[in-house]
């Protein structure tokens, strides 16, 4: 199950200056902003779709219904950064039960991986299948999702003025001091432009995501 396409994904990770843990903004003593960006991407599960359930019959939604139950953990990314086109890969399990245990039987549970742009904007979509396998008898089972993409660094790189806006030292008591560079709207926006996420999830019907919202 391998995510193939050629697109462009990266996240901002604004990073403090002391102690470089990522995902803080701060003001350093009053003195400037520090903010470091990394072109390999932020991964994470869409809400509502890191968990399946399939009944029998289909149409049923009762507990005595269900057929096989699966749910995405355990994803690991991984990032090459060298080069101008920089290399992400994500793994996933897929840990799997059913209820009617007799018999060997093969499960092929759809899921997505989507590119996002700005957190709102779908760049590109690809669709696969993670396969489970039970055994005889067997009522818990594993499998392993993958995915990958490239990144064009350019794509991931803000322009050098919206850089030095960002980084720019500031003295205590200037007027610019006071202004967090990110609430303004050129800045956000060539931000949000740069700024790129790998989601993934099972791929789910209507009724299937209505299920996990609301159980």
């Amino acid at each position: 199950m391998n995510l193939r396409f050629a697109t462009t994904l990266a996240v901002a990770a604004l990073v403090l200056a002391g102690c470089r843990s990522e995902g803080d903004l701060v003001i350093e003593q009053g003195v400037g902003i520090t903010a470091l960006r990394t072109t390999c991407p932020a991964v994470g599960v869409a809400d509502y779709t890191g968990d399946i359930a399939l009944f029998s019959p289909a149409d049923a939604r009762t507990i005595d219904a269900l057929d096989v139950t699966g749910v995405i953990t355990n994803v690991r990314a991984t990032c090459n950064e060298q080069g101008e086109q920089v290399y992400s890969s994500a793994t996933f399990d897929v840990l799997a039960m059913r209820r009617n245990t007799q018999g060997a039987r093969s499960v092929e549970l759809p899921y997505f991986v989507s590119v996002m742009r700005g957190s709102n904007n779908v760049v590109a979509k690809r669709l696969g299948t993670v396969r489970i396998d039970f055994a005889d008898g067997q009522e818990r089972a594993q499998g392993v999702g993958t995915a990958g993409a490239y990144v064009e660094r350019a794509e991931a790189t803000l322009p050098a003025d919206i850089r030095e806006r960002i980084t720019r030292r500031r003295r205590s008591g200037e007027d610019a001091a006071a202004i967090d560079p990110l609430t303004e709207p050129d800045v956000r926006e060539a931000v949000a432009r740069a700024t790129f996420e790998m989601i993934l999830g099972f791929q789910l019907t209507d009724e299937q995501l209505a299920y996990n919202a609301t159980r």
